[in-house]
C-alpha cells in the first residue's frame, strides 16, 4: 500500500465507527457511492475483507477491527501534531528590536509592553536606549521611537503618545541663591544641567516658544549627563536648572521638591511615534506590538 493512501484509511475508520455508510459519507463530505468505491479499493489492495455488510448494517470484520485499533490512534496523533504545527505557525513569536530614548522607554514602552508580553510569551522585545538618530535599517532594528517631527518621510509613523511638554525646573535650595528666570535669555546667568547628544557629540538645545515666536537657548553649566534620570537627580540635589519632559518631573513638582519656571515659554510639541520602513513586511508579532503601542485618545 502506498504511503500516500491515508484517505482510504480515514474513510474506513469513519465507516467502522459509524457502522453506517450514509452517516460516514456525510461526515467525510463525499457521496455514498464514492465511499463504497474507496472501501472496496482498500480491501482489494490489502487482500482482506474489512467490513461485513448486510442490508441493514455494516460492521468491521476481525481483520477490520485489528486495522481500526492499530491505525485509528496513530492517525489521530498525526492529525493532532499537524494541528499543533499549524497553531505554532500562526502563533505570534520572535524577537522585536526597538531603539528609543530613555523617556519614551520609561513612560510608553515599558508600561504597555509589560502586559503585552505576558499575553504573548513567545514574543521577545529588546529595547535599546539611545538619544542618537539611529538608522534602524542599517543597525537592524525593527522599529524606532522618535518625536513626531523627527521621523523621516519614507517611514511609517504610528503615534504612541499624546503631545508632550517640557519643563524647566530647579530646587528650592537653588532658587534660594539664584533669581527665577523670567525669559529664556535669563538662562545665560544660570547654572544649567546639560544633556549630551551622541549624534553630533553636542549638547541638546533648549527650545522654547511663546505667542508663536520660537527661541533656542544654548545653555552652560557645571554638570553634563547623557541620561535624563541623572539630570533629574542633579536638579533635585540643587546642582542647577534642568530641562526635562514635564511628566518626568511631575511628582517632584507636585511635592515641591522642584519648582517649575518659564511655564509660559514651554509649549506642547509632537509626541512620540513608532517608526519603521514602509518596505519591511511585518510579522504577526510586530503587527500586534504596533497595535498595542498605538495611541488612542
Amino acid at each position: 500500500m502506498a504511503a500516500g493512501d491515508f484517505s482510504d484509511l480515514v474513510a474506513f475508520i469513519a465507516v467502522a465507527r459509524e457502522r453506517n455508510f450514509t452517516r460516514a459519507a456525510a461526515q467525510l463530505g463525499i457521496s455514498q457511492s464514492a465511499l463504497s468505491h474507496t472501501i472496496r479499493s482498500l480491501e482489494t489492495r490489502l487482500g482482506v475483507r474489512l467490513l461485513a455488510r448486510t442490508t441493514r448494517s455494516v460492521s468491521p470484520t476481525e481483520e477490520g477491527v485489528r486495522l481500526l485499533e492499530a491505525v485509528a490512534p496513530r492517525l489521530e496523533e498525526i492529525n493532532n501534531e499537524l494541528a499543533a504545527l499549524s497553531e505554532l505557525r500562526n502563533k505570534p513569536s520572535g524577537l522585536i528590536r526597538i531603539t528609543t530614548a530613555e523617556h519614551a522607554a520609561n513612560t510608553v514602552l515599558w508600561p504597555r509592553l509589560q502586559g503585552f508580553l505576558r499575553d504573548y510569551p513567545e514574543i521577545r522585545v529588546e529595547i535599546n536606549v539611545n538619544y542618537g538618530m539611529t538608522n534602524i535599517v542599517a543597525q537592524r532594528f525593527h522599529a524606532g521611537v522618535r518625536l513626531g517631527d523627527q521621523v523621516e518621510k519614507d517611514m511609517v509613523a504610528v503615534r504612541i503618545s499624546p503631545d508632550l511638554r517640557v519643563a524647566v525646573v530647579g530646587s528650592p535650595d537653588y532658587f534660594a541663591h539664584h533669581p527665577r528666570p523670567q525669559s529664556p535669555q535669563d538662562l545665560s546667568s544660570h547654572n544649567c544641567i546639560n544633556l549630551r547628544l551622541p549624534t553630533h557629540d553636542s549638547y541638546m538645545v533648549w527650545e522654547f516658544e511663546k505667542m508663536g515666536n520660537p527661541l533656542k537657548a544654548h545653555v552652560k553649566g557645571q554638570w553634563t549627563f547623557n541620561m535624563g534620570s541623572h539630570i533629574l537627580r542633579a536638579a533635585v540635589a540643587g546642582c542647577g536648572l534642568a530641562y526635562l519632559p514635564a511628566d518626568m518631573a511631575k511628582e517632584e513638582i507636585a511635592s515641591g521638591t522642584l519648582i517649575s519656571v518659564l511655564e509660559d515659554w514651554c509649549q506642547p510639541y509632537p509626541g512620540y511615534h513608532l517608526y519603521y520602513p514602509t518596505s519591511r513586511q511585518s510579522s504577526p508579532a510586530f503587527r500586534l506590538l504596533v497595535d498595542c503601542l498605538r495611541y488612542r485618545n
